[in-house]
């Protein structure tokens, strides 16, 4: 496959959760400005919304709605050349949610700030179903000396009904469902694994156990050698999923099997996220380490 890389965007205070719009614009978060930021085709950037916290992951609803992981906010550092995220909190933190955002009124509405009277840490990433529900990974937290645990959890679009399908995962990141809605997938950042959560329903993974030992009712599809660490991912028609990785700076593609079927270099070591067009010609990636927003066309 030829691929022609584009950069679209520069100056980007750590973009993340990238989504095509109608208009054929991206839409993104900066987590470091907290907003959700327009690019045109054209290079054009501007901010939409100022939401606080830290906006990390992004999904259109049934609705046309835009759906909000907000990780409550990070600290950051430029080190070697590249913005990275460090340890600890910024002054005000009290936790996580998901909201709920009108862009044509600009009203927002808070859907989830708990589960099972457990507070929220760090929602990371979300992905819809064809229920018209929603799954969401918790990243937990990075703190100097301990990390809080984070989850895979299931919520309704209305804000009715929440519930944890999977924990604890340790710094599960990114989320998609595949597409004959049978199976969820969740990228760990610092194993670098790639779990598969068979259905049962929808929020309600198998109740077998298909990995002996782990901690969850995962399925393990691949773990990848050396240090290499996972953040959010994307699934094709096809059912592989794309998978954005860090330290090596790479998309790495992975069928549903565990087979590595490609990797393509994207130039940035702090890789964050992909996601691809309606077309599945073209895809959108946040290079956060650079501040950077790169189109792959193929």
């Amino acid at each position: 496959m030829r691929m022609k890389q584009t950069i679209l965007a520069t100056g980007l205070r750590f973009p993340e959760g990238p989504v095509f719009a109608a208009d054929g614009s991206i839409l993104l978060v900066e987590i470091e400005r907290g907003t959700i930021t327009r690019v045109a085709r054209s290079g054009e950037v501007g901010v939409l919304h100022t939401l606080g916290g830290g906006p990390n992951g992004l999904a259109f609803g049934p609705d046309g709605a835009l759906y909000v992981a907000n990780n409550g906010g990070f600290l950051f550092r430029e080190t070697e050349g590249l913005n990275r995220t460090r340890p600890g909190t910024p002054e005000g933190y009290a936790g996580g949610w998901i909201e709920r955002l009108d862009l044509e009124t600009g009203e927002r509405r808070r859907l989830y700030t708990q589960c099972g009277g457990h507070g929220l840490v760090g929602p990371n990433d979300l992905a819809f179903d064809g229920q018209g529900g929603f799954y969401f990974t918790d990243y937990g937290k990075t703190y100097p000396r301990h990390r809080p645990h984070g989850g895979l959890y299931y919520a309704r679009a209305d804000g009715s009904f929440i519930a944890e399908v999977a924990f604890p995962m340790v710094t599960p990141n990114g989320v998609g469902v595949s597409p004959d809605g049978r199976t969820v997938y969740v990228a760990e950042t610092e194993t670098a694994r790639l779990w598969a959560f068979d259905l049962e329903g929808p929020g309600v993974a198998s109740g077998a156990r298909r990995t002996p030992h782990a901690p969850h009712l995962g399925r393990l599809v691949v773990g990848l050698p050396g240090y290499q660490r996972f953040d959010s991912l994307h699934v094709d028609r096809a059912g592989n999923i794309w998978v954005a990785t860090m330290v090596t700076g790479c998309i790495t593609v992975v069928s549903p099997e565990g087979a590595v079927l490609r990797t393509i270099p994207t130039g940035d070591p702090i890789t964050t996220n992909v996601t691809l067009s309606p077309s599945e010609r073209e895809a959108i990636v946040t290079l956060s380490g650079t501040g950077r927003l790169l189109l792959l066309e193929w």
